[in-house]
């Protein structure tokens, strides 16, 4: 996709798009607040940078060549976003400083690293190129990645604000651990559907 305007609007539908990582940026704003929740921001651009690259020169031909490598790349995503539904659904027995323990900055670039839509932007959104015609479309991409994770984050601050009482820490890591199953069944059912 070379058309700026085109780029820009497919990266911002698909970034805005729930999933994932804007679930535990989310969770993160309602239960830390916006300033601490804003430190988690890199690590989710690095997860989706590394991920992209590496399907953009190395996974790319090797997907186009062998179609189960892509499976087993999406059944590894649908286990560790039920991992991390788990744990968040343990933590949400506990209290507020543990709980905020499972919403780290490990755990974002992890969950990015293997976010399904870096499939779609590595293979079907950025252009293809050299590492230096590329550079430019990743810098507007990680401008994005700012942009739409903030609002994540300030929705969910938002959230917990309003909810008052409703939106403890309990509900939310309980609530984003449910959104992280149903990925999670998303990603997977995928995956099986793609063998046959």
């Amino acid at each position: 996709m070379s058309d700026p305007i085109a780029f820009a609007v497919a990266v911002l539908t698909l970034l805005a798009t729930p999933g994932p990582t804007n679930t535990l940026l989310a969770a993160s704003g309602a239960t830390h607040g916006l300033r601490p929740s804003l430190k988690l921001i890199p690590a989710e651009i690095c997860g989706y940078l590394i991920t992209i690259c590496l399907l953009l020169g190395i996974a790319a031909p090797l997907i186009a060549a062998h179609a189960m490598i892509g499976v087993a790349l999406k059944l590894a995503a649908c286990l560790w976003l039920i991992c991390c539904a788990t744990r968040l659904w343990r933590a949400a027995a506990l209290e507020l400083e543990q709980t905020r323990t499972n919403l780290s900055a490990r755990r974002v670039f992890v969950t990015t690293l293997i976010n399904p839509k870096a499939l779609i932007f590595a293979l079907a959104i950025i252009p293809p190129g050299s590492p230096v015609e590329i550079a430019p479309w990743l810098a507007a991409f990680s401008g994005m990645v700012i942009m739409v994770a903030t609002g994540w984050v300030a929705a969910g601050a938002s959230l917990a604000r309003s909810a008052g009482h409703l939106a403890t820490p309990r509900r939310i890591c309980r609530a984003t651990a449910l959104a992280l199953v149903v990925f999670a069944m998303l990603v997977g059912g995928s995956a099986v559907t793609s063998v046959y």
